[in-house]
Parts: structure tokens; sequence; C-alpha cells
């Protein structure tokens, strides 16, 4: 899939140097190979440790396609070894391994969403790596020279690491090595630019230091701040908190209307800087003057939602979100859910557990005694009750979910 958003995208340097950045380390060389004239190879590695490349992780692709837009060279590392070993940069436990035949099916539309982002016409400039081909045949001679650069004494004062440690928990050699199978990726492809969250640092930095190792100059760093999911938490797949690349657009422009309104500065900068509707700062003095925060958050999820789709589909997305929700109209498309045997009666709350409207029969039982649970417009307040199936039937739960029995 290629990116189809009809916004004019305009990118600047500023869109390398100031977008999303939260530290940039080795700016002076970055400074000067900007100013070379050459094409600057920039890297940027992820791990397929789920099948969706969601928001909060666009921010990095979307600054890859700053650098493809001003000419240099993109080096995409699909981390097809390094996600069966797992990084815990971010964890508070131990990543379990993963097997290869579930990150070769996380794989399968990677691409396709890298695409969303990086611009197709200047294919050319893309190179994909997958870093099995060099991890995957390391000889124990090698993995020795290479963490002979690192000391054990500066992993463990991580703070993740230091705190689990102090709390009694396993920490594997495993986890000692991720940082120098990252940073070895970056000799590999000789990168001048290394690009990741905050929560990279340390791997980051592994990079530089094996770069120096191996006589290369040290790679410039550029980290981007990690912005909070649905929930508040940091966008995370595990706590399945996300707005996916691969979510509809209505489901994206749900999901962002449903982000806390304190953290529409911190979702700008998943837009980049020439298609943003407005900065922090405008939206800080609309809201002082009394301007329903509700109304920017329906221009930011536009935005978003015309980045990946169009921009008639997201104006599409905006009237009927306002229909839906300001209207009190149920949305055009209800998604189907099929039902092998419609006929007798079943318990609302199996029949809520089984379409997945409710995780579980408690959670089913709460939400009914919250008023939440309609079939067929009419709120169900008995969570004994008994619900004929018939082909048609609409179960809606809360404002936004809805499935019609087929």
């Amino acid at each position: 899939m290629c990116n189809v958003t009809d916004m004019e995208l305009t990118f600047t340097q500023e869109d390398i140097l100031e977008a999303g950045v939260d530290e940039i380390i080795g700016a002076e060389s970055l400074m000067a190979g900007l100013k070379s004239g050459r094409p600057l190879r920039v890297k940027l590695g992820i791990d397929p440790t789920s099948p969706n490349i969601h928001l909060g992780r666009s921010i990095p692709v979307w600054r890859l396609r700053a650098f493809q837009e001003l000419g240099h060279e993109i080096h995409l590392i699909i981390g097809d070894f390094t996600g069966q070993i797992g990084d815990t940069s971010d964890k508070d436990a131990e990543r379990p391994m993963l097997e290869e035949a579930t990150i070769q099916k996380n794989l399968e539309k990677y691409l396709e969403q890298l695409w969303m982002i990086l611009n197709p016409a200047r294919k050319d400039q893309v190179h994909i790596h997958y870093n099995s081909e060099w991890l995957g045949t390391l000889s124990l001679g090698t993995l020795g020279h290479l963490a002979d650069a690192f000391s054990v004494n500066t992993f463990i004062k991580r703070e993740l690491i230091a705190r689990r440690l102090e709390g009694g928990s396993r920490v594997s050699l495993r986890e000692m090595l991720y940082p120098l199978m990252q940073g070895y990726d970056s000799v590999m492809v000789k990168a001048d630019v290394e690009l990741g969250g905050t929560d990279q640092r340390f791997n980051l930095l592994a990079g530089r230091t094996l770069q120096e190792q191996a006589g290369q100059p040290a790679q410039a760093v550029i980290t981007n701040p990690l912005i909070a999911g649905t929930d508040g938490r940091k966008m995370s797949s595990s706590w399945g908190n996300i707005i996916s690349l691969l979510d509809t657009p209505q489901d994206k422009f749900g999901k962002l209307m449903r982000v806390a309104d304190e953290l529409m500065g911190e979702y700008l900068q998943i837009i980049p800087l020439s298609a943003r509707p407005f900065s922090k700062e405008e939206i800080e003095k609309r809201v002082a003057s009394g301007e329903n925060p509700r109304d920017l958050k329906l221009e930011l999820a536009q935005t978003v939602v015309a980045l990946y789709h169009g921009d008639d589909e997201a104006a599409h997305q905006r009237e009927a979100f306002i229909s839906q929700f300001s209207e009190g109209n149920k949305p055009e498309e209800i998604p189907d859910f099929s039902i092998e045997q419609l006929q007798g009666a079943t318990a609302i709350v199996d029949l809520l557990v089984t379409t997945g409207l409710a995780p579980s029969r408690s959670e089913a039982r709460r939400l009914i005694d919250g008023g939440g649970v309609r079939v067929n417009d009419r709120t169900i307040t008995d969570t004994n009750e008994e619900i004929e199936l018939t082909t048609g039937l609409v179960l809606q739960v809360g404002k936004r979910r809805f499935i019609r029995l087929v």
C-alpha cells in the first residue's frame, strides 16, 4: 500500500532537527554531514514483535521520510533476528523470546505499513535489510570481540535493569546481548545517523561504541519522545492502547477522539510540520479563549486520517463522527458478526463475550449494570436476560461499538 495522502507535504531540515526531537547526540557531526551535500546513511531499526506499526512508532518513520525527501539514503533494519531475542529497554520484566514463525507472521504487513509513510516515488533511496543476514551467522569469536567493548557495570546501571535486580527479578544474559546486536546493525550498514525513541538511548549509543571499535565514524543519534496511548499510558501493542497504521479510517478517527484533551499537543508529533493544523501554543490559546477542546480534536483526528487515507475519507469520517455522537445516529457501516446458528435464545452476557464486545462475563455484567448495552436500540438492564437471535440484530456497547448478527 502506498501513501494515499493528497495533502501538500513539504519537508525541510526542521523536520529532521526539531519536529518531535528529544535529544541529538553527535549534533556537530550531523550538522557537518547535512552541510556537506553528500547523502547521509540514515538508519532505523524496527523489531516485528507485533503485526502493527502504531502512531507512536510513526514519529521516527516520518523523520525518515524527511531525510528521504531531502535526498539521503534510508536504511531500514527489519529486526527479524533481534525480534526473536527481545529488547527489554522499556519493560519492567524480561521479554519472552519469540518463535521465528511468529516473527515471520508479524512481518507480513510491515512493509505495507512503512510505505504508508515513506515516498514510493523515491524507492531507490530506501534500502531494506533483515538483520538475520549478519546476526544469524555471527561467530562466537566475533561476538566475543564485540562484547569486549562493553562492561557489565554499564548495563546493570540502567534504571529499569537496576530496579529489576534490586527487586530480585531475573535478568538474562540474552538481554545484555541485545544492545550489542542493535549496535552491530549500525556497523554493518555504516550508519551516519540512527533514529529511535528515548527508551532506545542505551542501544543507540551501543552503535556509536561498536562503530568506533570498527574504525568507523560514530553515528549521530536523534531520539524522539514516546507518546501516550488511548488510555494515557505509553502507547504499546502489549497494552492494547495503540492506534495502528492498519486501523480503518473509522477506528483511527474514533480512537483519536478518545485521547485525553491534554494530550493533543503531544499528538502533534505524529504529524509532519507542514501538515499540522495548529501548534501547541495555538491549542492553549484557543482553549483559554473558551473554545471546546473537542473541536480541536476533530481537526487533529481529521488531519491524521487524511495523512493515511486522503482528504475525502477524512472529511467523511469527521461528518460521520459528528452525526453519530452529536446527533445520536448509528454509524453507516456496522461490522457483521457471523453466528453459525441464528436460532433460539442466548444469555446477553454470553452473547457479549462471544461477539467480543466484552472480554469476560464479569465485564459484560458491569457494562449492563452501567446502562452501556443496547440491543436494537433497547437498553438492557437485566444481566440475566436472554436474547432471541435473529439476522440483522444490532448489539451496541457504549457510544461507538456496534455489531450486526448475520
